[in-house]
């Protein structure tokens, strides 16, 4: 399920002006079909840092260092 290949994708599209470019010069439908994309995107950017959270500060991976530091 993880796919940093698709994501480096994307970050490009992004950054490197492409998607700049077809939301300039794209139709309108084209112009919504972006933005409603990037509107999802963020959602799912919350959910994931949600989700980091709960992995690194609920018992995940600090609570495991924590438990390695202590035994030391």
């Amino acid at each position: 399920m993880i796919n940093n290949e698709y994501l480096e994708k994307l970050e490009h599209y992004m950054t490197s002006g492409d998607m700049q470019f077809e939301f300039d010069n794209g139709t309108e439908e084209k112009r919504f079909e972006i933005l409603d994309f990037l509107e999802k995107l963020m959602d799912v950017a919350e959910i994931a840092d949600e989700h980091a959270t709960k992995l690194i500060f609920k018992g995940g991976l600090l609570g495991q260092l924590a438990g390695s530091s202590d035994q030391k």
